[in-house]
Parts: C-alpha cells; sequence; structure tokens
C-alpha cells in the first residue's frame, strides 16, 4: 500500500466547525512544526518522548520512517486539508504483530489546534485504518492508554468506542502516575 493510499484511506470528515483531517506520514520538513509542538508544557506533560529542537524532532520523524518500514510503528501526522501541511497533531498505531491479535494506539493536538475534535476525528480514522489494514493478520484489538488524570484523553477514547478495561499502576520512570487502559474490538464483518 503507498503513503497517497494511507492518506486517502484516512482523511477524516469536515464539520461545520472544524475542517477535513488527513493523516500522512511524518516528514523531514515537518521538523520545525513538531519541534515548535513539543514547546507546550501540556504537551509534554502527557508523552513520554522529549523533542527540545528541530535536531531532535528529525531524528524523531526519521525513526517514524524506520520503524514504519520494519511494519511494527506506523506514526502518522494530522493536517488540516486546505490549510497548509502544518500538523495539528498526531496518531500513532504501535505493537503490530501478525497473529498478535491487539496493538497500541496513542495521540496527540498541537496547542494552537485544539478544541476542534482533531484528536478524536484523527484517532477514528486511524482506528478505521488499523483495523482494515491488519485484520488479515489477526487485529482484533486496540488498546490505548493514558495517564489517570488526563481527563481530555479519556474523553477522545470514549468518544471514539473505547470502553475503559482498567487501571494500571505507575511505572516510573516512564509512566510515573496511574493509567487507565482503554480497549476497542473490531466488529467482525461490519467495519471497524
Amino acid at each position: 500500500m503507498t503513503t497517497n493510499e494511507i492518506t486517502a484511506r484516512t482523511g477524516a470528515e469536515a464539520t461545520a466547525s472544524a475542517p477535513a483531517l488527513l493523516l500522512r506520514p511524518w516528514a523531514e520538513a515537518d521538523a520545525a512544526a513538531l519541534a515548535e509542538a513539543y514547546r507546550d508544557e501540556s504537551l509534554r506533560r502527557w508523552t513520554s518522548h522529549s523533542i527540545p529542537d528541530e535536531e531532535s524532532a528529525l531524528r524523531w520523524i526519521r525513526e517514524q520512517g524506520r520503524r514504519w518500514e520494519a511494519g511494527d510503528r506506523f506514526a502518522f501526522a494530522v493536517v488540516e486539508a486546505g490549510a497548509g501541511e502544518r500538523p495539528v497533531g498526531h496518531v500513532v498505531v504501535k505493537g503490530v504483530v501478525p497473529g498478535g491479535g491487539s496493538a497500541e494506539v496513542g495521540y496527540w493536538t498541537a496547542a494552537h489546534a485544539r478544541g476542534r475534535r482533531v484528536a478524536s476525528r484523527a484517532l477514528e480514522a486511524l482506528t478505521g485504518w488499523a483495523f482494515a489494514t491488519f485484520a488479515g493478520q489477526g487485529l482484533d484489538r486496540l488498546e490505548l492508554l493514558h495517564q489517570a488524570d488526563n481527563e481530555a484523553s479519556c474523553r477522545v477514547a470514549r468518544a471514539c468506542g473505547y470502553e475503559q478495561a482498567g487501571t494500571l499502576p505507575a511505572a516510573p520512570p516512564a509512566h510515573p502516575l496511574e493509567g487507565h487502559l482503554h480497549v476497542r474490538r473490531r466488529v467482525s464483518g461490519v467495519g471497524p
């Protein structure tokens, strides 16, 4: 499947208050926007990566490309259709293993784009893409993890049909606080 096919299949529909979203692999040209997004204190609080400058952003983007080629992590820049190529968010499917049955999803929204349902629209598109793309490899469960005090992520998860399945204990340093586990299952023969 080519990048263009993936982008076309994952475009989220426009709403009255927000433009359509397109999901595409991260590109080196996104480094400045990625570094800018990570200057946001809220974003840094909820993510496990540190991207303090453009050089770090380039390394991160290149690693996403390597992982895409390896077939175990599929990271997408989220852009608004018709608004240029500046990313407004990020979604990812990770831990894809043929026959594994489950994988994990994650997301964030840049500060300048919050309040327009970017995360929920992009997550819904990613979920459909993941189930359609990897169903033949046995994928029937997607997991979403977030810190227990991240109420916005909890709302996004529930809005996209990810039911809370439990609370996970803190595991410092990567996960310094308790977390919520949300799960969405593929409905056989019905689509995402």
